[in-house]
């Protein structure tokens, strides 16, 4: 394998103060929760990653996408061989309801909120929750605490 960056697109899909989770199968990190997300791929915006992501593994359209932050995810991947610069956004929900469109990849996809999150957590999650934009990330699913699910 070569060494090389790669860079991950992590989305909170939003709506009615919750957002998408599902869990890894398959890849690194099976058998941990984590957002809808993926690869960016050669010549994609991060928004269109993010809505092409979401579309494959949860079956939703989203909308209104926000570039929140980073983190450069080298030390959790190590042991992998791996380094990640994940790039997070938030996304207003426009329509469909979740559901397994790729059961080899990604499963159990739920609406979840920070006090519901279930654990094992994928290994990203330990320095999103450090992270100073995580404020700005809870403060959007407040906002959208009025819409129903």
């Amino acid at each position: 394998m070569s060494k090389m960056v790669r860079v991950g697109v992590g989305v909170f899909v939003i709506r009615g103060g919750k957002f998408i989770i599902g869990k890894r199968k398959g890849s690194h990190g099976a058998g941990t929760w984590a957002l809808t997300g993926g690869h960016m791929e050669f010549g994609e915006s991060i928004e269109d990653t993010a809505r092409r992501e979401v579309m494959e593994e949860a079956g939703v359209k989203i909308k209104n996408i926000r570039y929140v932050g980073m983190t450069n995810d080298a030390e959790g991947y190590k042991n992998k061989g791996r380094h990640y610069v994940n790039l997070y956004v938030v996304a207003d929900w426009a329509s469909g309801e979740p559901r397994e469109t790729e059961p080899d990849k990604f499963v159990n996809i739920h609406w979840c909120d920070f006090e519901t999150l279930p654990t094992p957590r994928f290994v990203v999650w330990e320095k999103l929750f450090k992270a100073d934009f995580l404020s700005d990330i809870k403060k959007a699913l407040k906002g959208s605490s009025r819409d129903k699910i």
